[in-house]
């Protein structure tokens, strides 16, 4: 797999809005995901410089209680400057090698970032999705270009996302108590089974388990070179 890789910001911006107008979030996924994938990236040094980075990639079984399944590292050279709104373009390539290393394909990608909530509506997880094919969509720590009203306080519960009057995901309770997550479909997915799915992956903490292995498994490669 391979993504079009930008020289400037306003080359990325075109692409990330060519991407975008391809971006299909308004139906579930036809068959109901079984092999649940984690991706993320973890940095040499500090994330807004030039320099080495890892990926990860870790494939859950949702059919039989989370098991790992599959899972792949690799390392990279991060050459693209830090952007807000334009960090795939720093991941994604890693992301891809990562993905072409794995022995069981993924029905489903989970992204720790976002999807549609997104100024442009083409965050990390509807890039990723729209360059493999792969349905993807994103579960972030904080809220980007969003807000939302109240989240009632127990498991389950959620308010809309919204950003210049367009719902554009969830603030979702993932714990009861426990402060939200923010999800967003990426692409090949809509916000009800990207919920379903992410409250299927959190029985026991607030973020996805695909996001806590995938972060430890690229953590331990960036720190052990």
């Amino acid at each position: 797999m391979t993504a079009a890789t930008p020289r400037t910001e306003r080359e990325a911006v075109e692409i990330q809005r060519e991407l975008a107008r391809r971006v299909r979030v308004d139906q579930p996924m036809v068959d109901p995901p079984r092999f649940v994938a984690g991706v993320d990236v973890a940095y040499e040094s500090d994330s807004s410089a030039a320099g080495r980075l890892a990926g990860a990639v870790v494939v859950l079984d949702l059919a039989d209680n989370l098991p790992v399944v599959a899972s792949a590292t690799a390392t990279g050279v991060c050459d693209f400057p830090y952007v807000p709104g334009l960090l795939a373009f720093r991941e994604v390539p890693v992301l891809l090698t990562v993905l072409d290393l794995l022995t069981v394909r993924p029905d489903l990608l989970v992204c720790d970032g976002y999807g549609v909530a997104h100024p442009r509506r083409c965050g990390l997880a509807s890039h990723l999705g729209v360059v493999t094919g792969i349905p993807a969509f994103g579960v972030a720590k904080t809220a980007f270009v969003s807000t939302h009203g109240e989240v009632p306080p127990e498991r389950g519960g959620w308010a809309d996302l919204v950003d210049d009057g367009e719902v554009v995901g969830r603030a979702l309770r993932t714990r009861t108590g426990v402060r939200p997550v923010y999800v967003s479909a990426g692409h090949l997915i809509d916000i009800a089974q990207a919920t379903e799915v992410t409250l299927r992956l959190t029985p026991h903490y607030r973020l996805p388990e695909t996001t806590r292995l995938a972060d430890r498994a690229c953590r331990g490669v960036s720190r052990h070179g």
